[in-house]
């Protein structure tokens, strides 16, 4: 039985990631440092949970607790590390900066000496579609340069695939990164747009629109995204014996097993069609506040998922309308409203 050690597994995507493998028969073990950053008790729900299934254990603690996360490691001896757990958040990492090196980087550097000390059988890895900062050549491809960061948290999670490649290239450890794309869903994080526009709506408050609405995402339905990262599980990547080994668009490294893939719906969304996509969900109208562009946001993201599709035959497709209605019935059920 395949054993997955988890980071992040009260988060949002851990929690559904955790969830799917466990229905998969893997054996779990979640890792998660229950940070006030947003609501604990959504935190301590989603765990709680997921302990409710066979297969599942959890330790709670922090990325950067080396000390803790040898010892854990060492008595669950995984074959599978997937690495989920960060601080999150574009506009918070302009008040704390710091949180996002202690457990971007910090975290993640104790992460990859754990993988590399078990050699594991793949590290997998969260970086984030931030990381194509001021690109504006759409959509976005993995063999793109990606040097033009515009927030701390895009440049610690472009760090830590640099720091990704190095381990993979010096201790011959298989590793996948995955950058995601506006990720939404049923017992998603209060700080996205979905739960904080859901929520604004239902109590008759404004809601923040910047750059007047003149944004587009490339939004990504959950159930797509860990779904994603499921089958990539699976395509564990070897260090190519020539540069001539790589498949087009393949984002392979020439000198280590390792490379980097988007996970996105491939379809980029105005903001305000979102926005008027909830509002007939909720079949009420949103009081709207436009506002310039918040520093360090990009106008615009879109995923070329190509390579995720020629490596897994996978390709994410839920429509925004439907993932919407599903957050809405999940927000409306878990709030009572």
């Amino acid at each position: 039985m395949t054993r997955v050690f988890i980071t992040g597994t009260a988060g949002f995507i851990g929690y559904h990631l955790a969830d799917l493998l466990l229905d998969e028969g893997f054996q779990v073990h979640g890792l998660d440092g229950m940070t006030d950053y947003y609501d604990v008790t959504l935190k301590q729900r989603r765990h709680q949970m997921l302990l409710q299934k066979p297969g599942f254990t959890a330790t709670e603690a922090m990325l950067e607790d080396a000390d803790t996360l040898d010892r854990i490691t060492d008595s669950f001896q995984p074959d599978i590390i997937v690495h989920l757990a960060a601080q999150a958040g574009v506009r918070y990492s302009l008040e704390n900066p710091r949180a996002y090196i202690d457990a971007n980087v910090v975290g993640t550097f104790n992460v990859m000496e754990v993988a590399r000390r078990h050699a594991v059988k793949h590290l997998l890895m969260a970086s984030t579609s931030s990381v194509y900062g001021a690109n504006t050549d759409m959509p976005y491809a993995e063999t793109m340069k990606a040097d033009s960061q515009m927030t701390i948290y895009a440049a610690t999670k472009k760090t830590t695939e640099a720091m990704g490649h190095s381990y993979a290239h010096l201790w011959n450890l298989p590793t996948s990164m995955f950058r995601f794309f506006t990720v939404y869903g049923p017992w998603g994080r209060p700080d996205m747009a979905l739960f904080k526009f859901v929520s604004a709506i239902l109590e008759g408050r404004p809601i923040d629109i910047y750059n007047h609405g003149e944004m587009y995402r490339d939004f990504t339905y959950i159930s797509d995204l860990v779904r994603g990262i499921r089958l990539l599980m699976d395509a564990v990547p070897a260090r190519p014996d020539s540069p001539d080994d790589i498949a087009p668009g393949d984002s392979l490294s020439p000198v280590a097993p390792w490379r980097v893939v988007n996970i996105g719906n491939s379809n980029t969304v105005k903001l305000l069609d979102f926005v008027e996509a909830i509002e007939e969900v909720l079949g009420m109208p949103a009081q709207r506040n436009l506002m310039e562009m918040q520093k360090g946001d990009v106008p615009a993201t879109w995923a070329d998922a190509s390579l995720l599709h020629d490596l897994t035959g996978y390709k994410p497709q839920t429509d925004v309308c439907d993932g919407i209605a599903q957050f809405v019935a999940w927000y409306r059920d878990y709030y009572k409203v």
